[in-house]
Order: structure tokens, then sequence, then C-alpha cells
């Protein structure tokens, strides 16, 4: 570690004499004074700790436009193709005040904080009707429009890149990402340049943000080299309130120049550091070679993979960082709360590569357990983990590459985003249903040793090219060593909230009856095109997905939760059976959950679904025992057709 410091000492020090770069960093996590920003007549920080672009509420806030910038310039480029680069995060709050929203907000990069005449409503602030589409305007702008002011607005909920014009150079609508930019909830905002591509990410939870517009630009064409880094908004008849509730910017910042004294004082500073970083190597070698119980990581790490009997292929970091384009954003295909994954070409075929996060504090021990567990495991519906690379403290995860992405973007979405591709018909979702209850079969009855998965949800089931179901994300998985035992304790719950069977809050433990709690949320997602924490389009239903459904049980509308875009192309026996066995699945005493075995005798039509009380029991600690036996409710006949195309394994 202390040869590793010195040498990149010695880098950051030669760097800085050569290139002249250095960084541009500032972090609001909130506003409590306006010291370091340049606000307009519109603008200020009020008591809430935040930017508020347009005025609040205490005046007319119609037909107002405002700006907010960081007080001090950002050079963007050296010269011409020479591009700084950036990394801003910000936290956006757009509360619409009147029946429909007005008008929208922007993250700018402009030479000129003055704001435009008249560019309130349609403009945004970012430009008016006599600088629109000409270069004297001198902005690039990042819109996050909430209204469709023009025949070339996709709706009144999307993101556009805008580049000296109101009308979008690039547009995203964001309803295909459940963000809804004017419902008064904070949104979170990533916008990156590498010094070629901008890229966009948008999300409710800075630890899973969607990749949602990216496109290749160079800024030093349309921008002077010193810009102002900020926000612009509008309103107009229609109002909102436009807010900035933190703010995080870093990037490179190219120097002015250096006097002639600074270079020689420089010059000989990279000359201490280059021989500091000689002696320090020197020592720093004879005392590793004189000491054999130095600790270190790596063959840890490698150890307990190489434990492993059937440990897949180890790649090399160079291998990895060549298939991914050096991990490029635009290969990048999703993003969560362990990582980061990109979409690479390694042999003439694609493969998927999990970089974990460096600051996910379960990153270390997510791989561990993913490498170990599902590189033993062989099974159609699973995902293929096809190697692994640990280097430079980079822990990487190669899979096979699933064409269609992962199952919540279709079951949530009227279309998969850019791509026109309408939602999963029935016989597809039964397929899926049945591909995981196969792939959980496997894993809790047909290892060699249990396997929990911990985390099943939609996210984590992964479509191929023929969506067929690849259950995935083993990160959370634990393998039990004792094959009678049941259950994994640990000290902290896991798992993602909405899918997590309610005793495990009380013991700390994952058994095969909480994955198959997960596995009902999963059945009933499916097959009513909806998240588990939202049951209507109103987000006003403050109970979970299992509670709203049983309460249609109840009532013998069971068939109203069916996702009204298959526009009742199903069976409805199919369509009960589904349902019903998802509350199974979910009954709050996990003495009463099916097993994977009778779940797939449901499926297949050998055996009717269990039987379900007609009001969902409350959840009682410690559970009544199997005897117990309540009152219940299943569909009649004991024997059911088989549904479509569904094969056994």
């Amino acid at each position: 570690m202390v040869i590793k410091f010195f040498l990149l000492a010695s880098l950051l020090w030669g760097g800085a004499f050569f290139t002249q770069v250095s960084c541009f960093d500032f972090n609001f996590p909130s506003f409590p004074n306006d010291n370091n920003l340049l606000l307009s007549n519109n603008s200020n920080v009020f008591v809430q700790d935040a930017i508020q672009v347009t005025p609040d509420v205490r005046g007319s806030i119609t037909n107002k436009s405002g700006r907010a910038f960081y007080r001090k310039p950002f050079r963007l480029w050296k010269k011409r193709g020479i591009n700084a680069v950036f990394n801003s995060t910000f936290t956006l709050s757009i509360r619409n005040q009147t029946a429909t929203a007005g008008e929208g907000l922007a993250f700018v990069l402009t030479d000129n904080t003055d704001v435009p005449e008249n560019s309130d409503g349609q403009w945004l602030s970012i430009v008016n009707a006599t600088t629109n589409g000409t270069s004297q305007a001198n902005i690039v702008a990042i819109e996050f429009d909430t209204r469709k002011s023009y025949s070339q607005d996709l709706d009144d909920n999307h993101v556009g890149l805008d580049i000296n014009s109101i009308y979008s150079f690039e547009q995203i609508s964001l309803n295909s990402y459940g963000v809804y930019l004017s419902t008064g909830t904070n949104v979170t905002v990533q916008v990156q340049y590498d010094g070629k591509n901008i890229t966009v990410f948008v999300g409710h939870n800075a630890e899973n943000l969607d990749l949602v517009l990216s496109k290749l630009i160079n800024l030093s064409e349309y921008l002077p080299q010193k810009v102002f880094v900020g926000f612009t908004a509008s309103t107009s008849n229609y109002t909102q309130l436009n807010c900035v509730k933190s703010w995080k910017f870093n990037g490179t910042n190219f120097d002015e120049g250096l006097k002639f004294w600074v270079w020689i004082v420089v010059a000989a500073a990279v000359v201490v550091v280059l021989l500091s970083s000689g002696v320090a190597f020197y020592f720093y070698r004879k005392k590793r070679n004189e000491s054999e119980d130095v600790e270190d990581t790596y063959p840890s790490i490698e150890d307990q993979i190489q434990s492993s009997t059937q440990a897949p292929r180890k790649f090399k970091l160079r291998k990895l960082i060549k298939a991914t384009d050096k991990f490029n954003p635009k290969n990048q295909l999703g993003r969560g709360g362990f990582g980061t994954v990109y979409k690479g070409t390694w042999k003439n075929k694609l493969i998927a590569v999990k970089r974990v996060s460096e600051t996910s504090r379960q990153g270390k021990q997510a791989f561990i357990a993913e490498v170990t567990t599902i590189g033993s495991l062989r099974h159609r519906n699973l995902v293929k983990l096809i190697g692994w690379c640990y280097e430079n403290n980079d822990f990487l995860l190669v899979y096979e590459y699933m064409p269609n992405g992962s199952l919540d973007k279709f079951i949530f979405y009227n279309e998969k985003s850019g791509t026109g591709q309408s939602t999963l018909d029935w016989e597809t979702r039964v397929s899926i249903i049945h591909g995981t209850a196969l792939a959980l079969d496997y894993l809790h009855n047909g290892c060699e040793k249990r396997v929990l998965h911990r985390d099943i949800k939609s996210s984590n089931i992964m479509l191929d090219s023929e969506f067929k179901a690849r259950l995935g994300d083993f990160g959370l998985a634990r393998t039990i060593q004792e094959s009678q035992k049941t259950y994994h304790s640990t000290k902290e719950i896991a798992g993602t909230p909405g899918y997590m069977a309610p005793e495990i809050f009380l013991t700390g433990r994952a058994t095969i009856k909480t994955d198959i709690y997960a596995f009902g949320v999963l059945i009933l997602e499916v097959a009513c095109g909806r998240k588990p924490g939202s049951q209507s389009e109103q987000n006003d239903y403050n109970t979970s997905i299992v509670h709203w459904i049983w309460e249609l049980y109840g009532k013998d509308r069971i068939i109203d939760a069916a996702d009204s875009r298959l526009e009742v192309k199903f069976s409805e026996e199919e369509m009960g059976c589904v349902l019903i066995l998802g509350l199974a699945c979910c009954h709050p005493n996990p003495h009463l959950r099916p097993s994977m075995k009778v779940v797939l005798q449901v499926l297949s039509g050998e055996a009717p679904p269990p039987q379900v009380p007609i009001e969902r029991p409350s959840f009682v600690w410690p559970a009544m025992p199997p005897s117990f036996n309540g009152s219940g409710h299943s569909l009649t006949g004991s024997q059911l057709t088989p549904f479509s195309d569904i094969s056994a394994r």
C-alpha cells in the first residue's frame, strides 16, 4: 500500500506538470445559504434548504422564469476536441400547483447567467423566441419537461437533450421508468460527460438509477471554453414549484496556465516525489521479502473461490476492459445496489459484465457468494456465470448475455423505452412464472446443497432471446451445508422491501418459505403488471399488492386484478388459479405456504391451487403449526388443464 501511495502521488504531480489539469468540485447536501450561488430575481433559497428556481406560492408564480448557477465558472475545454470530464448528481422536487403541470426545469451549461427576456412558459428559461435555434444562445441543457408545449415533445414527462434550442436533439419519456416528475416526489439525476459522450441516469433511489439517455456529443463545438453550471426553470399559466434539494458536481478543470516560478517548484516537487517513491519501493520490497505474514486480501478471496469444487473461469482484468470498451457508459445495461452491468464482446460472443460497486458495504461478500454459489449450479432457468475477475480491488462477474434484459422492464411498462415493443402476452407470462418456479425448485430441492436465493424479484429475472426466464443475481444467496437444515440465520436483514416475508423481520432467518413468499409476490406482479407498493394509478392505496388482491379475492372479484394491458386475452380459470397460487405463497403463516413441488404441480395442472382463506389472516408469531386447519376457499375441481407453452424440466 505504501508504494501504491507514492506511485499515485508521482503520477498526480507529473500529470499536473504536463497537462495542467485540476479538479473542479463542490457538494451541497442542502442549501443553507446562497453564498456560492448566483441566483436570478425569481430564484431563492428558502427555509426548506432547497433552491427554488422559480418562486414559491407566497406570491404570484405564473409566467415566471429563473436561473441558479454555481458562482465560479468551469473550464470545459482546453482546445477544440480536448474536453474536460464531469459528473453531476442532483435531487429534484417538482410539484404541480394546477391541474396541469408546467413548464419544467433544466440542468444547463452556458456562458451567460442572465435570464433571457421573455423566456418564461414554454422556453424553460433556456432560450427565447429570438435566440432559439441560434448559436447566439451558447447553451446545452438536459431538460426535465412537465408539459407538452410543442408537437415535437414526446409527452408531459420526459428528459431531453437541448442544444441552443428548446426543441430537443434527443428525448426519452420517463413513463417507461416509473418516474413522474411533477408529483412532488424526490427524483435523483446523474449527468455524466466523459469528454465524448453525455449520459443521463434517473430514478427515485440514488443506489439504483436507470440509464435513460446517452448521446455522443463534442461540447466544445457548441459552448465556449468557460461555462457556468446550474439550473433554469419556468412556469406559465400552468404552475409548479421547481426545486433542487441537493447538488454535487466534480470534474476536471483545465488551468489557465502556470507562472515560470510555479513550474520550477512543481518540477522540483516531481523530482523529490519520484526519488521518494524509489526509496519507498526499495524498502517496501525488502520488507515484503522478509515477511511471509503480510496480509493480502487477494489470496483470501481467491482461496475462497477456488475452494469451490466447480469454480468458473478466471478472467484477466485487461480482457474485460477490452471487452466492454473500457466500461464505456454506452455499453451500460443497468445499475443496482451491488454494481453496474455492462454489455461486452468476448470471443465473438456477447457477454454481460457486472462491476461490483466499491461503495457497496456487501460488495466483497456478494461477489464471493455469487461466484461460489451460482458457479457450481447448472440449470436452464438460471443465468449462467461464465467467469470472474478480482484485480486492483475490482470485483467483476461475467455472465451470458440476456438479449431481452430483465422482466421488470416489460411487466411494469406499456412499452419498453426506445423499442416500441409491447407488453408480454399471457402465455409468455405463465411460461416465465413456470420457468422461475423450476429454477427455485432446483435451488431448494435439486442441488447437492440447498440454496436460498433471498432476493427473488422481477428485476432479477432475466429473459433470453425466446423470453424464457433465467433467475439471476445471487449476491444475497446462501448455501445450507446441512441437508436437513431449512434456514440461514443472519445478523442483517437482507432482501428487497415488498418481497420480504413478515417473519424475517422477527427471526432474522432466511428460509425456503421466505423465498416462496417472494416468489408469490412475483407471481402477483406478473399477473397484475403492478409493483409491490403501487396498487392504484392514484398511488393512494397504502397497503401492499398482497393486501389489495386478497381484498378483491374476498369480494369474489379476483379477476379484476389482471393486467388491463392483456385486454382480457387469457383464460379466466388460468388467471384465477395463478392469482390464488400467488396468495397461497404469500400466506402470513409460513407453515401454510406451498412447497415448490406443489407450486409446479399446480402450474402443470396436476393439482388445484391450495386453499386460501377469504380474508387475509393476521400475522401471528410464533406461527401456528401445520396441523391447524383454517377455513379456505379454492377453485372448484380437482384437476386442471396444463397451462399453455409449459414443458417439464
